[in-house]
């Protein structure tokens, strides 16, 4: 979703929909889920709860929307990836790499979405949750491809590394632990590669 920045100059052009899940974002990033009333969603977005009720059956409707919209996000930003660098799967890792660095400065002052939703939604049946649940398996798949198109020769264990640290980069710059997280988080990402790489000659050359 768009940068919730100059929101009273633009919110009465959005369509009743994006204006109402617009204010739930901004409010859901900055309050939380369980704090964040109905209602109050309903006064940001200069409406009513009936119209809410409207568009979305639920508040739990509503949040697992806002989340797939999050998640829809992330996986353009692989297909943007692979359309910018095709056949080269090792660039399509650096460069999803670079797009988590390069979101940190927003995680740092409002979270990661996704671990703020995980941590105040424990019910695995929440259809939020269950949308958060299977963005991370598709997610999962398709950086594990990645790295098999990457001729890696333990691919599942380099997707793992890999998911790791980005997600680590994210819970770090969160909570301020670490310094530099983003060029940090790069070096790291070109080690694993780089290590995985090295693992596959070796094994090559230990065969011939």
């Amino acid at each position: 979703m768009t940068s919730t920045v100059g929101r009273p100059s633009r919110v009465a052009k959005l369509p009743p929909r994006e204006r109402i899940l617009d204010a739930a974002e901004e409010l859901f990033l900055s309050e939380g889920i369980r704090r964040v009333g109905v209602q109050a969603i309903a006064d940001k977005a200069e409406t009513t709860k009936m119209a809410i009720y409207r568009h979305f059956d639920t508040k739990d409707a509503l949040v697992a929307e806002w989340l797939r919209i999050v998640a829809a996000e992330y996986q353009a930003a692989f297909d943007r990836v692979e359309a910018e660098h095709p056949g080269r799967p090792g660039e399509q890792i650096l460069a999803l790499a670079r797009f988590i660095a390069e979101g940190l400065p927003a995680v740092s002052h409002r979270g990661c979405p996704f671990i703020n939703s995980l941590a105040e939604l424990p019910d695995h049946a929440h259809p939020a949750r269950q949308v958060i649940e299977r963005h991370k398996a598709l997610q999962t798949r398709r950086l594990v491809g990645m790295c098999v198109g990457a001729g890696l020769p333990d691919p599942e264990q380099a997707a793992a590394e890999i998911t790791f640290v980005l997600e680590g980069a994210q819970v770090s710059t969160q909570n301020g632990s670490v310094d530099r997280t983003g060029d940090r988080l790069m070096t790291i990402v070109e080690g694993i590669l780089a290590r995985h790489h090295s693992s596959a000659g070796t094994s090559h050359a230990t065969t011939n």
